[in-house]
């Protein structure tokens, strides 16, 4: 395994959301509490940054390479970097400013999969505390119908599938709980839920990436770590880390091997950065939202 290396000192409050762009050779990433998102180009080692009226949680890809779907705090919509600041909404969050999305990420089917939380971020920018568990997770396909699947999640983090799309990853930060689900690809829909990564003692999950041969790197904000879990639920691997609050990763570069791991604001000199290292494992292409 390479050694992990800081590609972008973002200085992040909280670094969240990041897909790779393969057309464009870029990772997009967000930072929640500054209502920014990024745009690492790997190839010319650059960044730009664009500004938003509330927090962006999450990045994804649609089917037109030109126009990505932002999570926000209050909503879900189009938006390109040539049409920026216009967000084309597709769905507004009811419960909000109360609530808002957090993690999200497209199924194999079109759909995003979108969690909520309590609103831990203020106006400013500021961090609010989490105290109740009451969010939801939400599938909104592209036809504009949107579902509830879970209640009574306290964070929503994780999103993810195996590669064989007959497994479905959910987690809840506050629950220190990953759990899995078959999910059946003719419907979209998922059932029998079960404790998948459960109680570890470095930190609690945040933000997933599945690789190409099914094991889930997961995130461990509060642990310093990034922990690659095996199918059947066992640690393979602990990835060490140089700051306290990993908060989710990504593959990409052109090969898909390189792991790209995003950071929140802690003590320590490099927190709030985007890290990379090549793990010696690929992943495989993000799903893409339908657009109609």
């Amino acid at each position: 395994m390479s050694e992990l290396c800081c590609v972008v000192p973002a200085g992040d409050i909280c670094g969240e959301g990041a897909v790779w762009h393969p057309e464009q050779n870029a990772l997009y990433w967000t930072d929640i509490n500054r209502f920014l998102v990024h745009k690492f180009v790997a190839d010319a080692g650059t960044t730009e940054t664009w500004l938003f009226d509330e927090p962006v949680t999450a990045v994804t890809l649609t089917t037109d390479p030109e126009v990505l779907l932002l999570v926000l705090a209050s909503k879900v919509g189009f938006w390109s970097p040539r049409t920026h600041p216009k967000v084309e909404a597709i769905h507004h969050l009811a419960a909000a400013p109360a609530m808002r999305f957090n993690d999200a990420r497209v199924d194999p089917r079109g759909s995003l999969w979108v969690g909520t939380m309590r609103n831990n971020v203020g106006p400013n920018g500021e961090m609010l505390d989490v105290t109740q568990s009451d969010a939801v997770l939400y599938r909104i396909d592209p036809g504009g119908h949107v579902s509830e699947w879970k209640k009574e999640i306290g964070i929503s983090n994780t999103v993810a599938w195996s590669p064989d799309s007959k497994t479905f990853y959910f987690g809840d930060s506050i629950a220190n709980c990953i759990c899995s689900y078959t999910y059946n690809q003719q419907t979209g829909d998922i059932s029998d839920e079960k404790a998948f990564f459960t109680g570890h003692a470095r930190g609690v999950p945040d933000g997933s990436a599945m690789d190409a041969a099914g094991f889930l790197w997961n995130a461990r904000f509060g642990g310093r770590c990034i922990i690659r879990v095996a199918p059947n639920g066992q640690i393979d691997r602990i990835v060490e880390m140089p700051v306290q609050n990993p908060t989710t990763c990504a593959f990409g570069g052109p090969d898909l091997k390189t792991l790209y791991i995003t950071s929140a604001r802690s003590g320590d000199r490099l927190s709030g950065s985007l890290f990379a290292l090549n793990p010696e494992v690929g992943g495989f292409p993000d799903n893409r939202f339908r657009r109609k």
